[in-house]
């Protein structure tokens, strides 16, 4: 699902209705009367942002005793993902503090105990290298990355062609340690980053067995 997520967008009717559904969910007639169009437009939204994943029916609600029941509609879990969020900038001021206050010895080890935590929500790997490292490759590109498991003179390597930490790592390298723990410990093999950090960033992690 590509979207043009952007001021304009926002902007937009169908933009008007997702701010509307944040806050909480609506039925036709709340979005209706908020946005000054008929009942028949704004189903017409609806059922488009529903084809796309965005938006479904999440309940129903009565208005009175005898009032009909109207269907009220929310966001799915999955359009939450499309808003932009700061992270970036509040891990770049955690990793500025973590360098001012502990030793870099010390800094490291907390990256890497990082990983290792966000690695144990992922599935323990198991079988043969290859299906070991397409695990490792599946859990980053489910992180914001777009990675591959590829073949470099004869050795299997993780390349990365967008890295989900592109934004610390041109003034904190160190955020490497904790992706290099991180697929390490998803596939169950040691692997070693030798990440491209500049101009763009790009993740590459190599197993160490096979180096």
């Amino acid at each position: 699902m590509v979207l043009p997520w952007s001021g304009r967008f926002l902007g937009s009717t169908r933009g008007q209705v997702i701010a509307l559904l944040r806050r909480d969910t609506q039925t036709v007639d709340d979005l209706a009367t908020a946005l000054h169009l008929t009942d028949n437009a704004v189903r017409a939204h609806l059922a488009t942002l529903e084809r796309d994943g965005i938006v479904r029916q999440v309940g129903v609600r009565r208005s009175g005793r005898s009032g009909k029941p109207a269907f009220t509609y929310g966001l799915t879990p999955e359009a939450e993902y499309l808003f932009p969020r700061p992270y970036a900038d509040v891990l770049d001021e955690v990793l500025v503090e973590l360098q001012a206050h502990l030793a870099p010895n010390l800094a490291e080890a907390l990256l890497r105990a990082s990983g290792s935590h966000l690695a144990s929500r992922y599935p323990a790997s198991d079988g043969p290298v290859t299906a070991r490292l397409e695990d490792a490759v599946a859990a980053l590109n489910q992180l914001g990355g777009l990675a591959e498991l590829e073949l470099h003179d004869d050795q299997l390597v993780i390349q990365g062609y967008s890295c989900p930490l592109a934004a610390l790592v041109p003034n904190h390298p160190e955020a490497c340690r904790l992706a290099e723990t991180f697929v390490s410990d998803v596939a169950g093999l040691p692997l070693r980053e030798s990440c491209e950090r500049r101009p763009t960033p790009r993740c590459r992690f190599v197993p160490i067995a096979l180096d």
